[in-house]
């Protein structure tokens, strides 16, 4: 077998988006992990409110809804779904596999963010699935960057971080301990000032597993993801290949708008999603009623649960308007 060594990012980067990269499968990121898109309803029927709140806030009748990682449109179509009567909406999904059929029509399918439109821009587990390089402290105390052979997830260390990469750990992810790992999260952050550039104005959320300056995890979160279950990172495209955010990173990557950096529970629950259970007394006056509101509330508790999707982060970018 011979030997391919690459930095994690450019053999992560071919893994996940070449020509017969994971996310170019037909069966999509659904059929290989479960978002909160996935887990219920309620989370795109949550985004509906936060849309229309976004228009009464920008004064418009029309909206964009701009979906970036859009897998196979499943958040477009339930938020078109819950829109409110009256409010008209321009939905975009943001993907590099190809236009999914059946979708409705009113979607447009691109690779790239429309430029200057005015609305809501969300990215649901988008951040996490852009490649960035790991690094490693050697036994000397050196970051170093870490190649990944491709054919079997097999590592080595190679040059020492410099430059940029090496500027971004120290303000964002010192490393000093040998053994010490950190995904280098420069990339993620270009790619999310260039996502809020694309609005005119209106609100752009990021939502994914997250970190912060001060909690970081010490080896590293670089991790896959194949049929439901976690697996070895091998970047030969047969599965996820995904790394928590450093979300403090991105937010301040951006020099335009407001910020916000909340959890997905104190987020939808500002939104009307809580997993407060009905009260027993509607069982017997309406009993489906009751057995609907029990169900609504089980999913909710699931996408608010601190240990799951209740522990991902939300960066909430305001441009051109305050929005609530």
């Amino acid at each position: 077998m011979t030997e391919e060594w690459q930095g994690w990012r450019e053999a992560a980067e071919t893994a996940l988006y070449g020509d017969r990269g994971f996310y170019r499968s037909p069966d999509g990121p659904a059929g290989h992990f479960r978002t909160s898109v996935h887990a219920s309803p309620l989370f795109a029927r949550a985004v509906a409110g936060l849309l229309a709140r976004t228009a009464e806030e920008l004064g418009v009748g029309t909206v964009a809804l701009v979906d970036v990682g859009a897998g196979r449109g499943e958040l477009l179509s339930g938020v078109l779904a819950a829109a409110p009567e009256g409010l008209e909406v321009v939905p975009y999904g943001v993907e590099v596999a190809a236009r999914p059929p059946g979708l409705d029509p009113r979607i447009v399918w691109c690779a790239e963010p429309p430029r200057g439109v005015r609305g809501l821009l969300f990215a649901n587990e988008w951040l996490d699935n852009v490649p960035v390089d790991v690094a490693e402290v050697d036994g000397e105390g050196v970051a170093r960057y870490v190649q990944v052979r491709i054919p079997d997830g097999g590592e080595r260390l190679g040059p020492p971080v410099t430059g940029a990469d090496a500027a971004w750990l120290e303000r964002w992810w010192p490393l000093s301990v040998p053994g010490e790992r950190a995904e280098i999260g420069r990339p993620r952050d270009l790619a999310w000032a260039r996502a809020v550039g694309s609005l005119e104005a209106g609100l752009a959320v990021a939502v994914d597993y997250a970190h912060v300056r001060g909690a970081r995890p010490p080896f590293g979160t670089l991790t896959g993801f194949r049929g439901g279950r976690e697996v070895l990172p091998v970047p030969d495209g047969s599965c996820d290949l995904t790394a928590h955010v450093a979300l403090d990173a991105c937010a301040a990557a951006v020099d335009r708008g407001t910020v916000e950096l909340t959890g997905q529970r104190a987020a939808l629950g500002r939104l009307g999603v809580s997993g407060e259970r009905p009260p027993l007394s509607l069982a017997a006056t309406d009993p489906a009623a009751y057995v609907t509101a029990l169900a609504a509330a089980g999913e909710a508790a699931e996408l608010t649960a601190r240990g799951g999707l209740g522990d991902f982060g939300w960066l909430l970018h305001r441009v051109g308007a305050e929005l609530g």
